[in-house]
């Protein structure tokens, strides 16, 4: 379904801000309707057009599989631990996410495979495999990349370590010393808080939780002679590698392992392997049937501890009757089973990818204030409504100091009297959260605060029950969303009394409000005292709090009604353009392109001429340079040392170039359940801005992975004389640095 225009002569209601403003006069800033149109009228009557190749039939195979994409975006992962010129500690640190990546991966991709599979209601993939294909696929190449993966550890990162005085050793290299320290400690921090559990008649095999570490120990009687199997479970609250001396680090497993005598006195330990089970972790809530979101979700948190398992690994050296035993009781079959070389679970590395060791690191960047926040001078910090009364503020995280322009905004917006209203949307956010202390801080006052906490961010649903929990205390309005529907946008709105004036301040991003990951992660924001956006954000909350069918917005296009058809109709526009030789491209910036319905517009767009460039981070299901499909599509990937995480889409539209961003991925979630809001950039400073940033990242001379149309990623760093090709990241940093230096 298209958007329509809105009417010229509607104005836009006033901000509903209950009783705080009720005897308080006030009029809206600026006429909505007195401002730039709506895009979508030339739209409605293209889409009922008939287009030359819309309607074409396109080929079958068309689609790469999800699955094996995933694992390619992962294999990339490991290039950068493999890559000698990656600084050391930033390769164990890849190692980990590497891991990491792949322990979510199990436990939803594979996890809701096999549920899918076993339920009987798996069809056929886009890529035109069958469920028990993909799954076949997925443990033989994801057994290739743990090989790899542990072969990169054991035969390059870990021996270059110990060049560079960090060791990373097995109990049988360390000292007597060493043993005699560690000795003491396990006494003193390990010894009481293990727990033996025994496996005999009288006592039933345990379970074992998803992702622990695991000991599986034999012993004997000796006065019977019978053998008995023990389970010893490593506590995943110690660090995970203990310093013996300055410099040497030995696996926590291996001080346990040590020392199995004495969790089993008068028994003869006669052998002990590491194994780690990886469980269903997805959740499932039927929210229909649930009279309270946060109660049932609690529930299923509970369940989720007890999900069938999806992979046992073990060390490679393991006893055959000890992995029979272990098999048997753990109901996998032998595809799923990794045997390995020790250290089982390298998610471990992120503790030896902390220590202080700077140069074996990145070199450090510290994000700077966004320099039409700084320029505006006050008594103490930046006024920010001020600069956005000035102009809109496009930010570039992690290269703007998120602290000092998005938490700095609502901070202020907490403690100024003039302000009415906050409504912010929170998917993830930190522990200790900055954005939520600003949003108690501003209930407690007296202000209206609606915080819509979506309590189904996957792997965070537990921190965000506690924070809704928190902000309601407070006094704070919570609600959880649409029922069906996560809320994933990233929004605020703030509305604030200036003379008999309401004026509304908007923020729309790509990230989450979340302190740390906005120094990792590359997300852009919008500020903007637009009324246009306030508008629209008034209205889209309004939605997502009480009962709205409001489907159109003046500078937004919102999933799960308008976003994909949005995206459709303009790639399709970008067609008309280039037949009639104007200007045309669709320029698309994702994590994740799989979308059977906007891949085909891709496609279309492309077979009418018209360049297609896609920059994806992670799963990219399109296939460039088919003959006659995708001659004029190239798809490139980013990965470094901040995770690739905007979501940006550009259109030539004729010479007018159009763009927008947002927290929306090209995926069936995203566009069909899920809430994603993208917001239209009108400052031509700021479309100028985004675009060079597009053609950076997409240009040749810029390092990326290349996409074939077999669904292969080659790397692309050096050029034809062996130079390395410029780093669009750490172009961004440098960029940042001068610009500060600068009198």
């Amino acid at each position: 379904m298209s958007q329509q225009p809105a009417e010229a002569s509607v104005q836009h209601p006033q901000p509903s801000v209950g009783s705080i403003a009720a005897h308080r006069p006030h009029t809206v800033a600026a006429t909505v309707s007195d401002l730039e149109p709506d895009l979508d009228g030339d739209l409605d009557a293209y889409e009922e057009e008939d287009h030359t190749g819309a309607g074409a039939e396109l080929p079958k195979g068309r689609f790469l599989d999800r699955e094996r994409s995933w694992l390619a975006f992962n294999e990339r992962v490991l290039e950068l631990a493999e890559d000698p010129a990656t600084p050391l500690l930033e390769r164990a640190n890849f190692l980990a996410i590497f891991a990491s990546n792949l322990d979510e991966f199990f436990m939803v991709r594979v996890a809701g495979l096999k549920r899918r599979i076993a339920t009987g209601v798996a069809t056929r993939s886009a890529s035109g495999l069958q469920p028990r294909e993909v799954l076949d696929l997925i443990w033989t190449r994801s057994r290739e990349l743990m090989a790899r993966h542990a072969a990169a550890f054991q035969q390059d990162v870990s021996p270059t370590l110990a060049d560079e005085g960090v060791h990373l050793i097995r109990w049988p290299d360390l000292t007597e010393k060493e043993q005699a320290r560690l000795f003491t400690l396990f006494r003193q921090q390990i010894f009481p808080v293990l727990t033996p559990l025994a496996v005999d008649p009288a006592h039933p095999f345990p379970y074992i939780s998803g992702l622990s570490l695991n000991l599986a120990v034999v012993v004997r009687n000796p006065v019977s002679g019978h053998r008995h199997f023990a389970r010893v479970k490593v506590p995943p609250l110690l660090s995970r590698f203990l310093e013996a001396s300055p410099g040497r680090y030995v696996p926590l497993e291996d001080v346990i392992a040590a020392h199995l005598e004495e969790l089993f006195p008068g028994m003869e330990v006669l052998a002990h392997h590491m194994f780690r089970v990886t469980r269903n972790e997805d959740l499932e809530v039927e929210e229909d049937d649930a009279e309270n979101l946060l109660q049932a979700l609690e529930k299923e948190l509970m369940r989720r501890r007890f999900g069938p398992p999806v992979r046992l690994e073990v060390e490679e050296s393991i006893d055959p009757y000890v992995l029979d035993l272990l098999v048997r009781e753990l109901k996998v079959t032998d595809a799923e089973v990794y045997p390995l070389p020790g250290p089982l679970d390298l998610t471990g590395l992120f503790g030896i990818a902390a220590l202080d060791r700077p140069e074996l690191k990145f070199p450090k960047f510290i994000a700077g204030t966004h320099r039409d926040l700084a320029e505006v001078e006050s008594a103490s910090a930046a006024d920010v409504f001020m600069a956005l009364r000035e102009r809109d503020v496009l930010l570039h995280h992690p290269y703007d100091s998120f602290s000092t322009s998005v938490q700095a905004f609502l901070e202020q917006a907490a403690a100024d009297p003039d302000v009415l209203a906050i409504k912010q949307t929170l998917y993830r956010t930190s522990g200790d959260s900055p954005i939520v202390d600003a949003l108690i801080d501003a209930a407690e006052s007296g202000k209206q605060v609606l915080v819509l906490v979506e309590i189904k961010a996957r792997f965070d649903e537990q921190a965000n029950i506690k924070w809704a929990r928190k902000l309601e205390e407070s006094g704070c309005h919570v609600v959880y969303g649409l029922v069906g529907l996560k809320t994933h946008c990233k929004l605020s709105l703030v509305v604030r009394q200036e003379g008999e004036t309401l004026r509304r301040y908007s923020h729309v991003g790509t990230g989450n409000y979340h302190p740390k990951t906005a120094r990792l992660y590359e997300d852009l924001g919008l500020l903007t005292a637009d009324p246009q956006v306030g508008a629209d954000l008034s209205d889209l909350f309004n939605r997502l709090s009480g009962y709205s069918r409001r489907e159109t917005y003046r500078r937004l296009l919102v999933a799960p009604k308008s976003l994909r058809d949005g995206l459709i109709a303009r790639i399709n526009k970008e067609a008309a353009h280039h037949r009639a030789g104007r200007p045309a491209y669709v320029r698309i910036k994702v994590n994740s392109m799989v979308d059977e319905a906007i891949i085909d517009a891709c496609y279309r767009a492309s077979m009418a001429g018209v360049p297609v460039e896609i920059w994806v981070r992670g799963i990219c299901a399109i296939r460039p340079g088919v003959p006659g499909l995708s001659e004029n599509i190239r798809v490139r990937s980013v990965l470094g040392r901040f995770l690739e995480h905007s979501r940006i889409f550009s259109f030539g539209n004729g010479g007018e170039p159009e763009v927008w961003f947002g927290s929306a991925d090209m995926m069936h979630r995203n566009l069909d359940r899920r809430i994603e809001a993208l917001v239209r950039v009108t400052d031509p400073t700021h479309r100028a801005a985004i675009t060079r940033l597009l053609e950076t990242g997409m240009s040749d001379k810029t390092s990326s992975w290349h996409l074939g149309p077999d669904g292969a990623w080659t790397r692309h760093a050096t050029d034809q004389d062996g130079q390395p090709l410029r780093n669009v990241q750490e172009m961004l940093i440098d960029a940042r640095r001068r610009r500060r230096a600068q009198p």
